[in-house]
This record gives C-alpha cells, sequence and structure tokens, in this order.
C-alpha cells in the first residue's frame, strides 16, 4: 500500500528493477508483430520466386 504517488513510483526501492521490466515487455510487444510481418513478407517473396522459377522451367526455359 502506497501514501503518495511518489511511493508508488518508487516501488519500495526497487523502482529502476520494476519500471525497466515494464519498458522491456512493452518494447517487446510492440516489435514482435512487426517481426512477424517481415518475416511473412519475406517467406512470401520467396514462394512467390520459387513459383515463378518452377513455371519458367515448364514453359521450356531448359
Amino acid at each position: 500500500m502506497w501514501n503518495s504517488p511518489a511511493e508508488f513510483f518508487a516501488m519500495g526501492g526497487y523502482a529502476l528493477y520494476v519500471w525497466s521490466s515494464f519498458g522491456v515487455c512493452a518494447l517487446v510487444f510492440l516489435l514482435e508483430p512487426l517481426a512477424v510481418r517481415v518475416r511473412h513478407q519475406a517467406i512470401v517473396r520467396r514462394l512467390r520466386r520459387e513459383v515463378m522459377a518452377e513455371q519458367f522451367d515448364q514453359k521450356g526455359g531448359k
């Protein structure tokens, strides 16, 4: 139980650990969807190149 906002933000002397932990978690929650999107786009591009290469080979590119 805290008697003031300052005591709340001080977290009983553990403020650096507590707030940095919250910050790292928030950063991960923000960056993970972006990383997934980038990986998904890379996979889609690679698959499209493979399909195009197969089509080229089948049309007489040999």
